[in-house]
């Protein structure tokens, strides 16, 4: 996979040079903070068929907030042809302290913000409800921490893919 540092980003943006860019965020991300210029379609949303206009070897270059859903967005598009398909190192915030041109808006909670609520929430409930009606309910606990040592390990969360399909985190 290829990538860009944000530096040579914000260069090839102040050369003029036209650049197609795809934020691969949650539309409420977007709207906070996104790089001037750049596109958004979520990553659940990516449809490389959208993009198939003009040669299949122009650059595309992808950008998410720290890097991780940029890569499976690159990933996404070379496996659907895409030969020049590149990640913009560290993402939007990496961008964005590199002079990047962005654009701010309104201040939201963030989407890892809201997993660390989300999965708080429901190990102590378990643990409470353990001690408290039935001693079964400690596996609510741990299933929350297994989840999260899944998430950890393949730097995949499931919580966050749900977290990122509710209402408030759409637009």
């Amino acid at each position: 996979m290829k990538t860009i540092q944000p530096a040579e980003l914000a260069q090839l943006m102040s050369d003029g040079k036209s650049i197609e860019l795809i934020d691969v965020r949650t539309p409420v991300e977007y709207a906070q903070v996104h790089v001037d210029g750049a596109r958004l379609m979520t990553l659940d949303q990516l449809d490389p068929e959208v993009l198939k206009t003009g040669d299949p070897a122009r650059p595309i270059y992808t950008i998410c907030k720290a890097g991780k859903r940029g890569e499976q967005a690159c990933e996404q598009l070379t496996a659907a042809g895409f030969t020049n398909v590149i990640n913009v190192v560290g993402g939007t915030d990496a961008a964005a302290a590199a002079g990047v041109p962005v654009i701010r808006n309104r201040k939201v909670m963030s989407l890892e913000r809201q997993v660390r609520i989300a999965a708080g929430t429901l190990v102590l409930t378990g643990a409470i409800l353990s001690a408290t009606v039935h001693p079964g309910f400690i596996w609510l606990s741990g299933f929350v921490g297994a989840g999260l040592i899944f998430a950890g390990v393949t730097d995949t969360c499931g919580m966050g893919m749900m977290l990122a399909k509710m209402p408030w985190n759409r637009q």
